[in-house]
């Protein structure tokens, strides 16, 4: 299986995070981080903020990368490297489109409670300390 290159926004808006209902697979009914492919010719940065669009309606400031994750979903033969961004929420409220079947903020303890995936729990605790830090210096 040949790696698809996808990008991840972990989205702020003071103590809460933006997560999606995934509405395809892989992990479809899931919810996770806003995101998706990256296009032909396409930055990743901008894809990222592509993504987020599509998916949520909501606007945000890429504040910076948080890491690059493998998303090995053997049982349906699909490997994703993610490269994963932190946002802070500019405008918008959450409304589901493109492939997302649900989109809303919730607050960061919730969230982790709502993701299945450890990576994606482990991605939205390094965006809140990295986004904590940027507001104290």
């Amino acid at each position: 299986m040949t790696p698809v290159p996808g990008v991840g926004v972990v989205c702020l808006k003071g103590d809460q995070v933006l997560l999606i209902r995934r509405g395809n697979p892989p992990r479809m009914g899931e919810w996770s981080l806003p995101g998706g492919r990256i296009e032909a010719g396409e930055r990743a940065i901008d894809a990222a903020l592509r993504e987020l669009g599509e998916e949520t309606a909501v606007t945000a400031r890429i504040g910076g990368l948080l890491d690059v994750v493998d998303g090995l979903f053997l049982g349906s033969g699909r490997h994703y490297v993610l490269i994963d961004y932190w946002a802070e929420w500019i405008s918008g409220e959450p409304v589901a489109g493109d492939d997302a079947a649900e989109a809303r903020f919730f607050g960061i303890e919730e969230a982790l409670r709502m993701v299945d995936w450890d990576e994606t729990r482990r991605i939205i605790r390094m965006a809140v300390a990295t986004y904590s830090n940027k507001i104290v210096e």
